[in-house]
């Protein structure tokens, strides 16, 4: 069949209007017409296939061999694929049809769509949710029949299959200033592991009362945490910067001991100086955290993996929390969380009181002697040479 541009162009014109009107068989016959000459663009393909689709005595083969034709033109068409995932939904190919769903929504990243596509790219992030839930379910049924019931797993191979199931995500190690390979990204670390951390936990009180002295003056002494630097460029918009909702006092910053506070909190030093605190640049640090009422600590992630991070909480009102990878937890007064803040983590304050928090560091416990005396070489400041 031959057809001149004209022609072409009105069978294309009233293959629309007649699949707006309600008459999708009309609009398929017409568009076909067009696509025989071989001469259709990928847009004539979309709307040849959705006239397919429409039309109730089409058969699907039509419809998916338009797409098929649609997806060769243009292999980046966001409803190209998520029509072949039905397609392949309706043929049966369960995978394809999650293959071409997960595709369409990686595409659709980051794009403005309109409003009828975000509806369908939701359809197909409700399809692969319910995929995610079917096959978590056969998981489960599967290792309880093999001997390995819920109450029975590792905590491990319990949040292998969370990741598995799409309900927690994969938090790499993502330090901001230096990264040492072979160290297990663990989000909070078990307590008991460390034989120090009883005698800090136990000096609680005495690191409380220091603290309330030091709070009877007010805020004296408490700095904003986050400072600008008119020497150091600055790519964010951190609600914090320059701010009292989140702010410290020192026992010791970067390496250098604040004479004044230590002289003040005798206790709190000298429970600090019980834990193997690391010597590398801006390390060790101790200091009281405070974060007003209201405040939250945006994710964020710390500059080494070499060390980890402790929280002694001393001063915790209802409704604050903390989150590191996928693990939220909340300060208990006395009870040392201990996180690795190379991965991502935040804070939040959600009373109408404040929080303080007492943090140092302390070295990564799977670094040998040679490894912290090469790491504090590197990482020591100008001074240190």
């Amino acid at each position: 069949m031959q057809l001149n541009n004209e022609e072409a162009i009105a069978l294309v014109r009233q293959g629309m209007d007649s699949y707006r009107a309600g008459r999708p068989a009309e609009a398929r016959a017409l568009l076909e017409r067009v696509t025989a000459t071989g001469r259709a663009n990928a847009q004539i393909w979309m709307m040849l296939a959705m006239a397919c689709r429409a039309d109730p005595a089409s058969d699907d083969a039509a419809e998916e061999a338009a797409l098929n034709q649609l997806l060769a033109l243009e292999p980046r068409a966001v409803r190209g694929h998520i029509l072949k995932a039905d397609c392949r939904a309706r043929a049966g190919d369960r995978k394809a049809a999650l293959d071409f769903y997960t595709s369409a929504l990686r595409l659709a990243e980051g794009e403005t769509v309109p409003d009828d596509l975000r509806s369908e790219l939701q359809r197909a992030a409700n399809a692969l949710a319910g995929a995610r839930d079917d096959a978590a379910a056969e998981r489960e049924a599967t290792l309880a029949a093999r001997g390995f019931p819920e109450d029975t797993r590792s905590p491990r191979f319990r949040e292998s299959l969370e990741i598995m199931a799409g309900r927690k995500q994969i938090y790499p190690q993502a330090p901001t200033g230096y990264y040492f390979p072979g160290l297990a990204p663990i989000q909070f670390f078990d307590t008991s592991r460390f034989d120090w951390v009883p005698a800090i936990e136990a000096a609680t009180g005495a690191i409380l009362e220091e603290l309330n002295g030091l709070l009877a003056e007010g805020l004296a002494g408490f700095r904003p945490y986050i400072q600008s630097d008119p020497n150091r460029p600055r790519l964010d918009d951190n609600a914090l910067l320059d701010s009292a909702e989140w702010s410290t006092r020192f026992l010791c910053e970067n390496g250098r001991v604040d004479a004044e506070t230590v002289a003040r909190c005798p206790r709190s030093w000298a429970a600090v100086q019980s834990a193997p605190q690391p010597l590398i640049a801006n390390s060790p640090t101790a200091m009281f955290s405070l974060l007003r009422p209201g405040a939250r600590i945006a994710p964020h992630t710390g500059m080494v993996n070499t060390r980890l991070t402790c929280h002694l909480p001393l001063v915790v009102p209802p409704g604050c929390g903390f989150r590191v990878g996928n693990e939220t937890r909340e300060w208990e007064v006395g009870k040392l969380l201990i996180f690795d803040d190379s991965i991502e983590h935040e804070a939040w304050n959600g009373s109408d009181r404040d929080r303080v928090v007492l943090i140092f560091d302390i070295w990564r416990p799977e670094l040998s002697d040679q490894e912290r005396r090469e790491v504090g070489a590197l990482l020591a400041g100008p001074e240190a040479g």
